[in-house]
């Protein structure tokens, strides 16, 4: 594919366009933008004519950060946000990337996937997910945490290891930010030695997510989901999660979605990847308070964050002088 055609950065590398992952968004937070923004409008109406009901009254009336119509609804603020900065900002990307739940919003927008086929693939990623999790892995967590460097997080591993207790990483975010999955009987335990270390617990997370012990759980969303739906190679190339490859096939894309259930995320293999690829500057597009502020992100690049708030900001007027 052709590059040549895209904007470069300020200082003359290129921008990448990255999706941050999901984080709590109620509709109280992003309701106005969803109801007002002309790019979330154009998306909303072919959102509502794939799922046969109004996205943003789901949205309102459901109680949960993450539920089926939060999903839907952050898809579509992530891909309206990227086509805004693109309008607005000037920006022009020459690759992309998303960061777990980010996957989804890269799908649609890089066209591996038709957005009424994204929309679909979230819905029914969503389902498939409750109904996994209700029966399987019930006594799993997902922690977060900061200030751990790597060395101490391996003694508090080891120890694990001893007691013969089960654990994952799931998400390597800095070079001191980590997410790991283990039974919830060791929460309270797992959080003492991250402080006794100077390291400061941050949420645990249910669903629990990434770890390669949920097999069944990419196997059920291939055969319920993803492998119904028709992938496309990318207009821009797609740089995976899980270990910084650079994907240009619909078929890549696809694994990579389904490798998000069973692989860590890896950011630092992103971000290096990105910058071999001469990214000087990030566009997030979404509501973001992780991925475009992390260190692993700002020491990289220059960060545009393409958020709700900046584009319901009045934009000035270009004038013509007399």
């Amino acid at each position: 594919m052709d590059t040549t055609q895209h904007e470069p950065g300020v200082d003359g590398g290129a921008t990448a366009m990255v999706f941050p992952g999901m984080g709590p968004a109620s509709f109280a937070e992003v309701g106005r933008f969803l109801v007002t923004n002309r790019q979330v409008r154009e998306l909303l109406a072919e959102a509502d004519d794939t799922l046969g009901y109004s996205l943003v009254d789901r949205f309102r009336e459901t109680e949960g950060d993450y539920s089926e119509y939060a999903q839907i609804a952050f898809l579509v603020n992530c891909v309206a946000l990227a086509r805004w900065a693109e309008q607005n900002l000037g920006v022009s990307p020459r690759i992309c990337t998303g960061a777990s739940f980010g996957e989804k919003s890269v799908a649609a927008y890089s066209g591996a996937l038709a957005f009424a086929d994204a929309v679909r693939m979230t819905a029914g990623l969503a389902r498939c997910m409750d109904e996994y999790f209700r029966t399987e892995h019930t006594g799993v967590v997902t922690h977060s945490f900061v200030r751990a460097p790597r060395e101490r997080l391996d003694e508090i591993l080891a120890e694990l290891d001893e007691l013969g207790e089960w654990h994952e990483t799931s998400c390597h975010i800095d070079h001191d930010f980590f997410m790991l999955t283990l039974h919830e009987r060791n929460s309270a335990w797992l959080e003492a030695r991250l402080r006794s270390a100077g390291a400061m617990p941050l949420y645990a997370m249910r669903p629990p997510m990434h770890a390669a012990a949920f097999g069944g759980l990419r196997r059920k969303a291939e055969e319920e989901v993803v492998g119904g739906l028709t992938f496309h190679d990318p207009a821009l190339p797609v740089v995976a999660d899980q270990d910084g490859a650079l994907l240009t096939t619909g078929e890549e894309v696809r694994t990579m979605l389904l490798e998000s259930f069973v692989r860590p995320l890896r950011w630092p293999d992103v971000i290096a990847s990105l910058q071999g690829q001469g990214v000087t500057r990030v566009c997030v597009a979404g509501p973001d308070s992780l991925f475009g502020r992390v260190g692993t992100t700002t020491r990289a690049f220059e960060v545009l964050a393409a958020t709700p708030r900046l584009a319901l900001q009045p934009r000035p007027r270009s004038t013509t002088a007399a």
